[in-house]
């Protein structure tokens, strides 16, 4: 069973997964997965009452949304659950008729493009910035 209820969410058991085995999160604390739950849209899979897959997207509801923690415990991997969790999570989104989805992967490309991901038509649009080593507020660098 799906559900985007973040109540029914096991914190304990995306914490783990996200701070101990997820490339991306490793070290996230329990206090930042539960903030990030509160402001995400989330998406849990449930087995016998045990949460066994997550998706959480970061998104205004209206017009993009930023597909992330994507997640299938270990044990599930081999029974497709990955990609009925994305397809299910795209759809709503699709639904919802937010009109663009990004995400970042550093290995997952071909699962994703089956899904209909490519990358970005046009990345000259897009910038980042890295906060931790962006000048203070005011400076500029010429």
């Amino acid at each position: 069973m799906l559900t985007d209820d973040v109540e029914r969410m096991h914190v304990p058991t995306i914490h783990g997964w996200l701070s101990n085995e997820a490339y991306w999160s490793l070290g996230r604390s329990v206090e930042a997965v539960s903030e990030s739950l509160r402001h995400s849209r989330v998406y849990g899979v449930f087995r016998d009452g045990r949460q066994i897959a997550f998706a959480r997207v970061i998104t205004d509801d209206v017009s993009f949304a930023y597909l992330c923690d994507v997640f299938v415990e270990s044990i599930h991997r081999r029974e497709s659950l990955g990609s009925w969790v994305l397809d299910t999570v795209l759809d709503d989104l699709r639904d919802r008729g937010i009109a663009q989805i990004l995400l970042a992967t550093r290995d997952a490309h071909t699962f994703y493009e089956r899904a209909g991901f490519h990358a970005l038509t046009r990345p000259e649009r897009w910038l980042e910035v890295d906060p931790t080593s962006a000048p203070p507020r005011g400076e500029t660098h010429d």
